[in-house]
């Protein structure tokens, strides 16, 4: 026998080791055994007798705890095992909570008991109600995109107009309060409530070196799409090419492996944490950090094999399931790395370390092709604009050409250098913010192949 998540030994008795006896309460249950050395060997108390006789009133007293106490022998050595079940009730001693972790016993703190504490009671964090949250705070267009995307797994869904009866039927009431999960998710500004609950992504040149970064704010629906379309505006090389006036892009790393890892990452964080979801764009690799708490069912290196579904925040999954975001059967992971070694990837990484998943995507070496190929990616891209606005075209009919959504990006990273060089006008050029705004080509670049 030897020391394990369930079972400890000690040589005689201190009160402090009813912190163990706490710790087993409130893990899975366990023993503790008086009069074993570390390995396991008897070496016997004196006052075997005494303790049984005093050692119930004491636990019961000070942890409120029923146990069983047994007396074994072994080469005429008395010893004494307390047998501790789990309660499903938080136990607390001297106004601290433990667990187990393997053969330790650890106090609990900061996020990991708020967790603690959610989970005794039947609760997770995003299932909890917020007083100060109202409809009035809803944006109305993230709820109408929801309703498209979960047409096809919620029956009927377009037809609900009673904004507060499609939240209740999703789970994002608790009474009548508005939960967690619902700001997240539908807020206007859930940073307002959840000031941690934004992305960051940066440029990094070595672990230290930063070159630029991005901030991203909103809820979690439109976090996911701007966050894909700043990597491939901003932070992502592509290899593009046209086919006719079709547009055919290859990003360094596989687009839907990187929005199943985001998502992941929005759904499954640990929002106590006050860490948030970071993305770090190297040379030859990309990072994802995110604040997450593991369950003990799924630890991380069951993540490259089949698992079955835990998610930490499961209002909000439930609610990215119906939107067909994801799927119930903890295969993400999976999807990722295959994904990525059917793109001729290396095998993506799963690491925990300092309370945070790691992913990293590894690049794939490039040939000589490649390169050079890369070093016309940005001309290509700049040639189509130009021919597709030899007649006026708006912002949104560019942004629907190249596949983008988001504005502000799409007008700072592409709009605006060509209109530095010459090479785009506008069509109103005293009102440049007009609705009735376009864009014309100027000149063709000379230097451009065009396709």
């Amino acid at each position: 026998m030897k020391e394990t998540q369930t079972v400890e030994f000690k040589q005689t008795w201190k009160d402090e080791y009813l912190k163990t006896i706490c710790a087993f309460a409130n893990s899975d249950g366990g023993s503790l055994y008086i009069g074993l050395d570390d390995n396991g060997k008897a070496v016997g108390i004196d006052n075997a007798k005494a303790l049984i006789e005093i050692l119930p009133n004491k636990i019961n007293n000070k942890l409120g705890l029923l146990v069983d106490i047994f007396l074994h022998k072994k080469d005429n050595l008395e010893y004494i095992e307390i047998r501790v079940n789990k309660t499903y009730a938080p136990v607390s001693y001297n106004g601290k909570f433990y667990k187990r972790s393997g053969s330790n016993t650890v106090e609990l703190n900061g996020s990991n008991l708020t967790n603690f504490l959610l989970k005794k009671y039947g609760k997770t964090w995003d299932d909890i109600g917020v007083e100060e949250f109202g409809l009035d705070e809803i944006d109305l267009d993230t709820i109408g995109k929801f309703k498209r995307l979960a047409k096809d797994r919620v029956p009927n869904i377009e037809e609900e107009d009673d904004l507060e009866e499609l939240l209740r039927k999703l789970n994002l009431y608790d009474g009548k309060y508005l939960k967690r999960a619902a700001i997240l998710l539908f807020a206007k500004n859930p940073q307002k409530y959840f000031i941690q609950s934004h992305s960051k992504i940066g440029r990094f040149l070595s672990e230290t070196d930063i070159l630029t970064s991005d901030i991203i704010e909103g809820n979690l629906f439109h976090q996911v799409d701007k966050i894909m379309d700043i990597l491939r505006i901003k932070y992502l090389k592509a290899y593009i090419s046209f086919e006719g006036i079709h547009r055919r892009e290859k990003l360094e790393y596989p687009y839907n492996a990187l929005r199943e890892a985001v998502i992941n990452g929005l759904i499954h964080r640990d929002y106590t944490n006050t860490s948030n979801l970071q993305i770090k764009v190297y040379d030859d690799k990309l990072v994802m950090y995110n604040g997450a708490t593991l369950s003990e069912e799924v630890p991380i290196d069951k993540f490259d094999k089949p698992h079955q579904s835990k998610p930490f925040n499961p209002v909000i999954a439930s609610v990215f399931y119906k939107a067909g975001l994801i799927e119930n059967w903890g295969r993400g992971t999976i999807n990722i790395i295959n994904d990525c070694i059917t793109y001729g990837l290396p095998k993506p990484t799963f690491e925990y370390e300092w309370s945070a998943v790691k992913v990293t995507f590894y690049k794939a070496k490039i040939n000589s092709t490649e390169q050079a190929t890369e070093q016309a990616t940005e001309q290509a891209t700049e040639q189509a604009i130009l021919n597709f606005c030899k007649e006026p075209k708006s912002t949104n009919e560019i942004m629907q050409y190249l596949g983008l959504k988001h504005r502000e990006h799409f007008r700072s990273a592409i709009l605006k250098p060509l209109i530095e060089k010459g090479l785009l006008e506008l069509t109103i050029p005293d009102k440049p913010k007009s609705p009735k705004q376009k864009y014309k080509t100027k000149r063709i670049n000379k230097n451009s192949k065009g396709s």
